[in-house]
């Protein structure tokens, strides 16, 4: 019994070595080709900062960044407030349960044939394809996952601190933006936080909505594959990573996590 609970324990402890390496050995290779003096995918040669230099001085590419900076942090803003005002009027007695279904075809149907519909309806009421039918995209996109998790947190919400507020004299709106809303402050942050992450990487509705005047970073990126791997593209990508994974240790840092949850 022995033998077989360390086989098993060996085996389970393989795997997920295995697993680790097979997700993040790309990610290393990627990192340490961008200090590579050849470009990639050449053999290495000798350490060098010539990729970064040449990546801060791409104007275009930061422009590319800017934009899809902007195109997050608005469909990320837009579908919080629409999913707050949503919960507030599922507060005051409304009904929008029978309406989840609608958020969450977001989720089933393929980003593809969603892209394409919300193509042909910009064509249709004639709105010219730039930032704004891209942060509209971004927008229905999240809402496909704002209002179905934050809405069932709210449901699971103990009504008797909201009843308690009303008794002592507190309005609806105060009820809800002193009582429900910071009860709901830790699952609207994780979704704004998903939302924004899959607005900032998103090809597919940037590649049919944004037209030909506007360009996020993907396209950006897209752009500069299509002639090679260029080791810019591993200088940014080492410089996204690592500033990403400064933003998780921060944000789940035990004193960060106290203050919002």
């Amino acid at each position: 019994m022995q033998a077989r609970s360390k086989i098993a324990k060996i085996s389970s402890l393989s795997l997920i070595i295995g697993t680790y390496l097979f997700l993040y050995v790309p990610i290393i290779v990627l990192l340490v080709f961008s200090f590579n003096s050849e470009s990639f995918p050449s053999p290495w040669k000798h350490f060098t900062w010539k990729w970064y230099h040449e990546l801060f001085r791409a104007t275009s590419l930061w422009d590319a960044f800017a934009n899809s900076l902007i195109v997050a942090i608005s469909s990320t803003t837009i579908s919080l407030v629409v999913g707050i005002f949503l919960l507030f009027y599922a507060a005051q007695g409304g009904r929008i349960g029978k309406f989840l279904n609608l958020f969450y075809g977001n989720l089933v149907i393929p980003e593809t044939v969603l892209a394409v519909s919300l193509l042909g309806f910009f064509t249709l009421a004639s709105i010219p394809l730039g930032l704004i039918t891209l942060v509209l995209a971004h927008t229905v996109l999240g809402l496909g996952f704002v209002i179905p998790i934050v809405y069932a947190r709210f449901i699971e919400l103990d009504y008797r601190l909201t009843e308690a507020s009303l008794v002592l004299g507190a309005t609806p709106f105060q009820t809800f933006f002193k009582v429900t809303l910071p009860l709901l402050r830790p699952s609207l942050i994780a979704t704004g936080l998903l939302i924004f992450i899959i607005s900032f990487d998103d090809f597919i509705l940037a590649y049919f909505c944004a037209g030909s005047s506007s360009q996020t970073l993907s396209l950006y990126i897209l752009s500069m594959l299509r002639s090679g791997v260029s080791p810019i593209v591993n200088a940014l990508s080492a410089i996204l990573l690592v500033l990403s994974s400064l933003l998780a240790l921060v944000f789940f840092s035990l004193r960060t996590r106290v203050r919002i949850f």
